[in-house]
């Protein structure tokens, strides 16, 4: 699908953004391990969440849909079941790898595969300590990708130590812990965010978190619980990065989940001079949740790098667009994990600016941007990435003339509505 976007005068509008992918996730997961009904409102229906919910289904998981309702019957940490045949993430890096924490748990075999850009994503990450664990896993390109095949059960607890700070390498391992005896650990180099550990102590977990050590007690007895997922912040950055880029703009989006550990983006944008103004602030199901109203101004770049960076990783080509329509010059460090992401994000994102006409040149880790200049609509290869995509659009919005973006169903992963709202705030 090939949609188009043409330069707007101004943004308006009061908006709620889709429930947040990473949240959805994990309460399908811990859902079918609890014992009993976990309701889930505001579910995100993305493709990259349906994912989990039929590998669960699967596994013998009673889950029913209405809308962006969830109801998930769990029978416990050992009711899941052998599946009868290959289990398909699609292009879901975190079904695929927090699954596998669960498989590795379970006393049965399994194989895990996604499609061709999953298969080409790095598992060996996850691999290594679900194997120190006592889990039995082949795969292929020597135990570093997709397919895995998984021998679970039998688990010992460890202590790991991760050479990546990645939720997804994290909540693998902790979501394996609940199958062991005793206390399993996780050490990161920097503190990724938190949602799993968030959601395993709301569903009874004993949980304890000391900087950047995660513990998990292992065979805790979890109960379904109600569930509200906050809207997704890696969805909201977009039009908070249009909002704050266009002239006159001013936007009020809903509901977003401002998590210390995901609002890094919120942090970069109020230091290059974003009008931003949190309000609303509370408490859901033990995410912190609130109301962001967006004017438009100018904005100065910023550098963005060391701790910060799992914080916004997934937020970071919003961002860049927020770089090119700023003055002076942004850098980019310590993201070389967004070249194993749905594509090679770094590549991509300099590709996108570079064909509209912004200065950006690409490092090994991150970019640089020199911004200032105008940027002028041309076709776009989303490269069927779904923040890529969003990420032209909103360039689109202030580019001479207009803007093609190709494979632009991809935002289906994430926002299936994203040209739908941004036609509904648009003020031609």
């Amino acid at each position: 699908m090939e949609v188009v976007i043409n330069p707007v005068r101004t943004l308006r509008g009061d908006v709620q953004v889709p429930g947040d992918k990473s949240i959805s996730h994990r309460a399908v997961m811990l859902g079918a391990l609890a014992m009993g009904e976990t309701e889930i409102e505001n579910f995100l229906t993305g493709e990259d969440c349906l994912s989990t919910i039929r590998v669960a289904q699967s596994l013998g998981v009673d889950i029913k849909m209405d809308q962006n309702r969830v109801l998930v019957r769990g029978g416990g940490l050992d009711a899941l079941r052998e599946p009868g045949d290959v289990l398909d993430a699609g292009n879901s890096g975190t079904t695929m790898r927090m699954m596998a924490g669960i498989l590795a748990g379970c006393p049965f075999f399994s194989v895990l595969t996604g499609d061709a850009s999953l298969r080409c994503r790095p598992m060996r990450r996850v691999i290594q300590p679900l194997t120190a664990m006592g889990a039995r896993i082949a795969a292929r390109g020597g135990n570093a990708y997709a397919p895995m095949a998984i021998s679970g059960g039998d688990l010992c607890a460890i202590t790991y130590t991760s050479p990546v700070a990645s939720a997804q390498v994290k909540s693998a391992v902790l979501l394996a812990g609940l199958f062991a005896d005793g206390p399993t650990t996780v050490i990161e180099p920097a503190r990724s965010r938190d949602h799993t550990e968030r959601m395993l102590e709301y569903f009874g977990a004993r949980v304890e978190v000391e900087d950047k050590r995660v513990t998990v007690w292992g065979r805790p007895d979890l109960r379904g619980r109600k569930v509200t997922v906050p809207g997704d912040m890696s969805s909201a950055v977009f039009l908070l990065v249009a909002g704050a880029t266009v002239p006159g703009a001013e936007l009020v989006v809903r509901n977003v989940g401002i998590n210390p550990t995901r609002a890094g983006a919120l942090d970069i944008l109020v230091q290059m001079g974003a009008d931003l103004q949190i309000f609303n602030e509370r408490r859901v199901n033990g995410e912190p949740v609130g109301d962001i109203r967006v004017r438009g101004g100018r904005l100065t770049g910023a550098k963005i790098g060391g701790a910060i960076i799992p914080y916004l990783i997934d937020e970071l080509p919003a961002l860049a667009v927020a770089a090119a329509l700023a003055e002076g010059e942004t850098v980019v460090r310590d993201a070389a994990e967004l070249r194993y992401k749905e594509t090679d994000r770094i590549d991509a994102v300099v590709k996108l600016l570079g064909a509209m006409g912004a200065n950006i040149t690409g490092r090994e880790d991150g970019f640089i941007v020199r911004g200032g200049r105008k940027l002028t609509g041309t076709v776009c290869d989303s490269f069927g990435d779904h923040r890529i995509a969003m990420a032209a659009a909103v360039a689109g919005l202030q580019a001479r003339g207009t803007t093609r973006i190709k494979e632009a169903d991809c935002v289906r992963i994430s926002y299936p509505a994203f040209f739908d709202t941004l036609n509904l705030i648009s003020v031609q």
